[in-house]
């Protein structure tokens, strides 16, 4: 039985590009074991490009976006999953070159699925996705190089964004001293409300001359900004310390020398949360449930929005204009 629903569908026809909300069914979703009602999804830097014909992202069209989504199983040929279970689907292909979650159902792969954990709801875990996702593991990947709150200072670069604003909320609960760097220095209030000791402008973390060694600052950084202002954090890290980095929004190139590694001993950790392993996502997404679960939750919501409101706020995240996370509800 087929079931008509709308979804938000992109199309790239030569030059022509175009976004709308249009009307689907269940014959027109990709392959997969498990047929899920979304309740919540989310907007990501990814979604942004997935929404402009310059992002390179998606590759065939038409196409429905959304990395993250949320809801209830409707049918599943795995015998893991039944009708009714509360699941969780994040990263791998979703909404890069598998249909999304910016529509009211969505077919994923069993393989991809995490079981929605005790301690969250369906919109908690969308509130969370992979921004907080990649924030949490990021903290896991420092805690594992030897981080502990009595190290020292730990800097959190892009902190107004999704993954920064988590990782401020999640350090901070985890009794850390978050230093919150950002070009947003109108937005302290928020981030002292996530739990930041501190608020850097964007100059005081780089200011542009690109040294090759710094004064030591930080016991380790978070940093999903890259380019030349990571640059300038490796240069800043404690001997010993770590960065984890997993964003690029300041650029790709990474304009740096090898004398944070060789004189200081600096760790430099990638953060990949596409293919992180199951057995590592499911660790990290009950962690999200329990002791890395900021109780101001809500506070980082800036916006909860339908799918008629995504053609307007997808490209506030390319711009700059976006603050901590923004909620997509399709129920």
């Amino acid at each position: 039985m087929s079931v008509k629903f709308q979804a938000l569908v992109v199309h790239k026809e030569e030059e022509r590009f175009t976004m709308r909300i249009e009307q689907l069914t269940t014959h027109d979703l990709p392959e997969g074991e498990v047929l899920v009602r979304v309740h919540y999804s989310s907007v990501n830097y990814k979604d942004s490009l997935a929404a402009t014909p310059a992002g390179n992202i998606v590759k065939t069209y038409p196409f429905v976006p959304g990395i993250d989504l949320a809801g209830e199983v409707v049918s599943s040929d795995d015998p893991r999953y039944k009708k009714g279970d509360a699941v969780i689907a994040t990263s791998y292909d979703i909404g890069v070159s598998h249909f999304g979650g910016y529509s009211e159902y969505a077919r994923i792969p069993a393989k991809w699925i995490v079981p929605l954990p005790e301690g969250l709801t369906l919109k908690e875990a969308m509130i969370i996705g992979t921004a907080g996702f990649t924030a949490a593991l990021s903290v896991r990947r420092l805690q594992e190089n030897h981080l502990s709150p009595e190290k020292g200072k730990v800097l959190v670069t892009g902190a107004t964004g999704g993954v920064g604003s988590f990782a401020v909320s999640i350090l901070s609960l985890l009794g850390y001293e978050v230093e919150a760097g950002t070009g947003k220095t109108a937005e302290a209030e928020y981030l002292q409300e996530l739990g930041a000791a501190a608020v850097l402008s964007r100059e005081q973390v780089y200011d542009g001359t690109g040294k090759a060694l710094g004064k030591q600052k930080w016991a380790a950084a978070i940093d999903p900004v890259g380019g030349e202002p990571l640059s300038a954090v490796l240069s800043q890290i404690q001997y010993g310390g770590s960065v984890a980095v997993s964003g690029l929004t300041a650029g790709a190139q990474l304009p740096t020398t090898v004398f944070p590694f060789i004189l200081r001993g600096i760790n430099l950790l990638g953060i990949d949360s596409v293919y992180c392993p199951m057995e590592t996502r499911l660790s990290v997404w009950q962690s999200l449930a329990s002791d890395y679960k900021p109780a101001n939750l809500e506070s980082i919501v800036a916006q909860e929005i339908n799918l008629e409101q995504l053609p307007d706020i997808l490209p506030t995240l390319l711009s700059g204009q976006a603050r901590g996370r923004t909620l997509v509800k399709l129920i």
